[in-house]
């Protein structure tokens, strides 16, 4: 079947009308992708056909989930892990494991829908993932305690918490929630995202910390909860809860191109990504978790991603790797 895509593709680049080319330019267009020469487009093109090969072939198969075009299609996997600046997870210093035992587990929860999410953000050329995945957990606990929905300050996090200020994380080279947590209860909270906006995904790199923005009072972290890995039990009842932290596994040709439905993919469970657990539910007899990402609302189902759930998945870490290390502040 493959090799049935590869001929039609490329004899597509000599038929009349040239299809194929047209699809691209029009991908281009959308999303912005300008080109220094001739040369450079013809290899882009390349790598988009590849894809596009792949995305037909995989979803000729039926199966629980669709592939699509996205802001990465003109990328091989070692292009896309770059522009993301995807590396391997830091293990971290676990705290004694804890689950909130005592709340009560529904058949679904989705705390978009409940007002406790800000609208899906784009890290850009960044390695901050981490910080994305901090902030999301922090509005939802902040939003649960409060009622109100902050919209926090991945930049502050990014430049402030180094070694240098007192923090333990590498900026756009890579962080942990739970490091950020830490910091942000040394800070006393977070500032708000419109007094100290979000640039790096741009510059790709960290800038000077800032000290003029005034922190949420709400948003002092008092501590945080590791949940117990590798139990679907344990991690629903986090969920329940709040919006909770956890590291994935993201560096995968599937993951690059997911479009929607619940993912059952091969994805590994080698951490390298940070993202935020919104809920869970079923679809046609499928348990997911729902999961926000900080690729923009251009790649996924607007920018989240439903993850299979359950025993099927849970082969010691959950699919992807989401029941491995997940964690969620209390303020």
């Amino acid at each position: 079947m493959r090799l049935l895509l590869q001929l039609i593709a490329s004899l597509s680049l000599f038929s009349v009308g040239r299809t194929d080319d047209v699809l691209f330019s029009k991908w281009a267009d959308r999303f912005g992708i300008q080109f220094a020469n001739e040369t450079q487009r013809y290899t882009v093109y390349r790598k988009w056909l590849d894809n596009d090969i792949f995305i037909r072939e995989t979803n000729l198969r039926n199966l629980s989930y669709t592939l699509g075009h996205n802001q990465f299609s003109g990328m091989d996997i070692a292009e896309f892990r770059q522009s993301r600046n995807i590396r391997p997870y830091i293990p971290r210093s676990v705290q004694p494991p804890q689950s909130p035992v005592d709340y009560m587990v529904s058949d679904s929860v989705d705390w978009e829908a409940k007002g406790a999410v800000s609208p899906v953000k784009d890290q850009g050329q960044c390695g901050s993932c981490w910080s994305f995945s901090t902030t999301g957990a922090l509005e939802g606990a902040v939003f649960i305690k409060t009622g109100k929905l902050y919209s926090f300050s991945e930049q502050q996090l990014v430049d402030c918490d180094t070694f240098k200020n007192g923090g333990k994380d590498h900026g756009c080279n890579g962080g942990l929630m739970d490091n950020a947590f830490a910091w942000i209860d040394k800070n006393n909270g977070l500032c708000l995202e419109a007094d100290y906006p979000y640039v790096s995904g741009k510059t790709q790199t960290a800038g000077t910390c800032q000290t003029t923005c005034s922190t949420i009072s709400a948003s002092d972290v008092q501590t945080y909860v590791d949940v117990e890995p590798k139990s679907d039990d344990a991690f629903m009842q986090a969920v329940s809860k709040q919006p909770v932290s956890v590291a994935i596994e993201a560096d995968q040709r599937e993951f690059q191109l997911y479009k929607s439905g619940v993912f059952t993919g091969t994805c590994g469970t080698n951490l390298d990504h940070g993202v935020l657990t919104v809920g869970y539910g079923s679809e046609n007899g499928l348990d997911y978790y729902r999961v926000k990402n900080s690729w923009s609302t251009s790649w996924g189902e607007k920018g989240y991603i439903r993850l299979g759930r359950g025993v099927k998945y849970n082969n010691g870490g959950g699919q992807c790797g989401i029941l491995m290390s997940a964690s969620y502040p209390l303020v």
